[in-house]
């Protein structure tokens, strides 16, 4: 049986979440640059959200460039971005034939003009998709994220918009740049490294962590599939105990 057909289709996460990771490292397995895996990593990409879009998955985000990216090479930054900007102007015939629509999440602004006009382009071409929802975290980090929305309801409480003591999860959750969509029930993170590398801090306060050793150029559609069947063999408690969660289902 294939693995595709091993999945439970009525027990899905509807949002998962992935560090794609190990581009370099498979690179310099093959005695080239790191850039070279990046663009090799871009085939992942297409047939990871292949693969989402087709077990009707409803919301895919990949870490694509992290704030402390900026601190590499200068000449790696360039190629990231030029890269970027090649695969979105190449793949937007795809994501329209594929009903799927195209969001970000970060500091879009710090971008260069050129990646911030293509993303910009995208997103308004598939705004109407409904199929999956393709979130891409460009300089983005968990810390940057939470410090933004301090920042926010801090001008809030200073123009009298809001009291202190009104903070709550909903309100914080309200400045997310993931404001309107589900938290991630499962995070996978490919090239055997065990951390979250400052992704998402706020939202997997109860999301699924899933490792593998698979380099991110090397992940196909196999390798999604089997993320999401260890997912549907866990028991996600909440803080419950396993017996309140089998008396709630009686």
């Amino acid at each position: 049986m294939e693995l595709k057909n091993k999945i439970d289709l009525t027990k899905l996460p509807s949002h998962v979440a992935i560090i794609m990771d190990g581009n370099g490292r498979w690179a310099k397995k093959k005695g080239n640059k790191r850039i070279f895996g990046h663009k090799n990593g871009v085939i992942s990409v297409r047939q990871t959200v292949e693969a989402a879009a087709e077990i009707g998955i409803g919301y895919l985000t990949l870490y694509a460039f992290s704030t402390e990216n900026w601190k590499r090479p200068l000449a790696e930054v360039n190629a990231l971005m030029s890269l970027l900007i090649s695969t979105l102007s190449s793949e937007s015939e795809t994501l329209m034939k594929n009903n799927i629509r195209l969001k970000t999440i970060g500091d879009i602004a710090s971008l260069p003009s050129n990646l911030g006009k293509e993303l910009n382009e995208v997103i308004s071409l598939t705004s109407n998709n409904s199929r999956l929802t393709l979130i891409l975290a460009l300089s983005y980090s968990g810390r940057w994220e939470i410090t933004h929305a301090m920042q926010q309801l801090g001008r809030l409480i200073q123009n009298n918009k809001i009291k202190p003591e009104e903070i709550n999860d909903q309100l914080v959750c309200g400045n997310l740049q993931t404001v309107g969509y589900p938290d991630p029930e499962l995070l996978i993170r490919t090239s055997g490294e065990y951390r979250i590398s400052n992704f998402l801090l706020w939202q997997m306060a109860y999301t699924e962590l899933y490792f593998t050793d698979v380099l991110w150029p090397d992940f196909r559609k196999d390798d999604f599939y089997t993320a999401i069947i260890n997912y549907q063999q866990r028991e996600r408690r909440f803080g419950k105990t396993s017996e309140q969660l089998v008396k709630t289902t009686e």
